[in-house]
């Protein structure tokens, strides 16, 4: 007769997944779905709790598509259930992942101040000390529209990204007993 015993992985143990579903901040809403895997067997007193492989799902948390001028764009990620090789899905509680995208300020600065500079330059060369200041900041005004009719710089957590979660509940699992 097989008899059973629970391993208990502990809170704040973490865990390594491979994502598999593709997520960015300009796309995803919150409670989308979100699918990994397990990178390596998680132990528990030298025995495995859950084998490398499992899938680990979870959902959107939170979504923040940023600004173009300042604001960073946002991706929050938390698992909830584990599902092991045998078809058995456990629930478990993790802390989010929480994504960035690149900062846009930067980037704002250099497209607006590059078509001012761009600006001042060419109209010096046409029109002197007058024309630099009028072509200067009409420069920086095509820069500035360059910047808002762009792109957002998304948040993602892209196919095959490796990342770590932190559990925030003890799991137990069953296991056969030795």
């Amino acid at each position: 007769m097989r008899t059973f015993e629970d391993l208990v992985i502990p809170a704040a143990a973490v865990v390594g997944l491979q994502v598999e579903t593709p997520v960015s901040s300009e796309r995803a809403r919150i409670e989308d779905r979100v699918e990994a895997r397990v990178l390596r067997d998680i132990t528990v007193e030298g025995r495995t709790a859950v084998a490398a492989g499992a899938k680990a799902i979870g959902a959107v948390t939170l979504v923040d598509r940023g600004g173009k001028l300042k604001e960073r764009a946002q991706l929050g990620v938390r698992f909830h259930t584990l599902v092991l090789a045998d078809g058995t899905y456990l629930p478990i509680q993790t802390e989010s992942v929480l994504r960035e995208g690149e900062s846009p300020t930067g980037e704002s600065a250099r497209k607006i101040g590059g078509a001012a500079a761009g600006g001042a330059i060419l109209g010096a060369i046409l029109g002197g000390k007058k024309g630099a200041i009028v072509g200067g900041a009409t420069g920086a005004a095509g820069g500035t529209a360059v910047v808002v009719a762009g792109d957002r710089n998304p948040a993602t957590l892209p196919v095959g990204a490796v990342i770590t979660v932190r559990l925030s509940a003890p799991l137990a699992v069953e296991v056969e007993k030795r």
